[in-house]
């Protein structure tokens, strides 16, 4: 096993902003392409429901993409089908390809839907398998509604719940969505036969899915929050069995296959790892001069699920930022708002905005935005950068107007960025007017 790299803290931050695209933000090519470029370094995009100011997914790859469209990726996901939705750390976006390293999720549901809710529910099982053979794709509120059973969290329409039964066991797949109405269809209508059939043993898929962590985040340590290594497996305990598949016994893997470099940064406790196959960008940022990248300096906005904040402690101990998504919150105990997103410049986080795309009043609203103890967001480059990155936002919801806050603490920076909004110049693409209140 390799020894550790030690990393200054100014190189970690170089180095994670720059692996993660984000350094400069948007500097992919305005392409489809650009999507799949992603996701081949990141590993999966976590998908969530919730459009607040975009998909979560939607939002990690507007910081990355320049001019990125959502359509971009629905047509990857429902059309060529290059990546399918299956559940990863949540659910996730993961390339088609790599179906038989996630097999594992759909065969624990089939084992326990089996002796459950599909020996349960025989009847209408069969009854949904025949009308999607004969008919085709189908969802939920195309049939009429049966009487509501207990399922996970509450209870539910019998058809939604058997629908979604049949979806995690694999034997559904996604059609398409419509908004957020899934649409089933059986899975050896929609993907190659031979990908189907296809099998690799638990221990490698199950070690494919801790790689498929530690390619998204970048600088991953042993432990985190449950939530980050969910469905990998428990860490080894003295009572297990050596051959037991345990997340130390996997990870024991990945480094003896030489996958990932362990490193150490200062004021960071324990052991980080760097996908071996990213040390070269670690060599293009070790050393480098200038503060913050210089002119590589933009702004993104960052997804409350982006793996760039996926380990909170790593934030506070590197970036020494504290996050917490505060949508599932109650609203009296928020410190700042419903859906804020960190503000990275450069290799720094220095804020957060409450961003919200609202298509009936054409605009993006700017509800909030917060900076840290003693960063100057009159700084030089800032305001540009920032610009910028509200315009993209603004680009991507296909909005006219840019509404700012109005409070008395921020005035100095709105009519800053007011200004430079005014004298941005004409959209190219003839959608916007440029509108700012």
């Amino acid at each position: 096993m390799a020894h550790p790299i030690h990393l200054d803290r100014t190189t970690a931050r170089r180095f994670f902003a720059r692996r993660h695209f984000l350094a400069p933000p948007r500097a992919l090519p305005a392409d489809v392409a650009s999507v799949l470029t992603v996701v081949d370094r990141l590993g999966s995009l976590q998908f969530d429901p919730l459009e607040v100011a975009g998909r979560n997914h939607d939002v990690v790859l507007l910081a990355r993409v320049a001019g990125y469209r959502r359509a971009w990726t629905d047509a990857l996901l429902y059309e060529d089908r290059v990546l399918y939705e299956t559940y990863n750390k949540g659910l996730s976006l993961v390339p088609t390809t790599e179906m038989p390293w996630y097999r594992v999720t759909w065969d624990r549901h089939r084992s326990d839907h089996d002796g459950g809710a599909f020996d349960e529910h025989a009847p209408l099982v069969e009854e949904l398998l025949a009308r999607i053979r004969d008919h085709g794709a189908l969802s939920s509120t195309d049939l009429e509604p049966r009487a509501a059973i207990e399922w996970y969290w509450r209870p539910t329409n019998q058809i939604r719940a058997i629908l979604e039964a049949l979806g995690e066991a694999g034997v559904l797949g996604l059609s398409r969505r419509e908004g957020n109405r899934r649409v089933y269809d059986l899975v050896e209508r929609l993907f190659p036969a031979d990908l189907l059939a296809r099998r690799e043993t638990e221990r490698d898929q199950r070690r494919h899915k801790l790689l498929s962590r530690y390619r998204a985040h970048g600088l991953l340590g042993r432990s985190g929050s449950a939530e980050i290594f969910l469905g990998i497996g428990k860490v080894r305990t003295s009572g297990d069995d050596p051959g037991a598949i345990t997340r130390t016994a996997l990870l024991e893997d990945l480094l003896e296959t030489g996958a990932i470099t362990p490193v150490t940064i200062d004021g960071v406790r324990g052991e980080r790892f760097v996908v071996t196959g990213e040390l070269p960008i670690l060599d293009s940022v070790a050393g480098a001069p200038g503060e913050g990248f210089g002119a590589d300096a933009g702004v993104a906005f960052l997804a409350p699920l982006d793996p760039f904040v996926w380990d909170r402690d790593f934030l506070r101990s590197l970036f020494e930022f504290d996050y917490v998504w505060e949508v599932y919150v109650p609203e009296k105990k928020r410190r700042w708002g419903y859906y804020v997103l960190p503000v990275l410049w450069g290799d720094r986080l220095v804020g957060r905005i409450e961003p919200r795309i609202d298509r009936k009043a054409g605009a993006l609203r700017v509800l909030g935005l917060w900076w840290e103890t003693g960063f100057d967001p009159l700084a030089e480059g800032f305001v540009d950068a920032f610009v910028e990155a509200l315009r993209a936002h603004q680009r991507f919801g296909a909005v006219r107007r840019i509404i700012l806050p109005r409070t008395h603490a921020l005035r100095p920076f709105v009519a800053a960025v007011r200004q430079r909004l005014a004298s941005s110049g004409a959209d190219p693409d003839g959608i916007l007017e440029g509108v700012i209140e």
